[in-house]
Parts: structure tokens; sequence; C-alpha cells
């Protein structure tokens, strides 16, 4: 009996958490139109430290 109890609670284990999945912290919308000179800067260096985190 406690062989088919150990199946049903591994069974629920098997998707991911809520808690295992990290946020990429890009959830705000963003206009291309309106975006002003210091929205294009804050991009570029967006850009540069991806670029500086995926090289290491």
């Amino acid at each position: 009996m406690s062989r088919t109890r150990n199946q049903q609670t591994r069974s629920k284990n098997n998707g991911t958490d809520k808690q295992e999945i990290t946020p990429d912290g890009r959830d705000i919308e963003f206009s291309q139109e309106l975006a002003d000179h210091e929205d294009l800067e804050a991009q570029e260096r967006a850009k540069a430290a991806d670029r500086r985190v995926k090289g290491k």
C-alpha cells in the first residue's frame, strides 16, 4: 500500500514549480515610438550588459 502512495506523490512533482522559474525582469510595456533619448541609451546599456553576461 505504501508503494502506491509513493508513486502518486512522485507523479505530482513532475511539473515545474513556480519557484523554479526565474523571471527575466522584462515585464514592462515599451513603445519604440514613444522612446526618448534616455530610453534608447538605456536599451543600449541593457543590450551591452546582456552580451557581457552571455559571454561569461
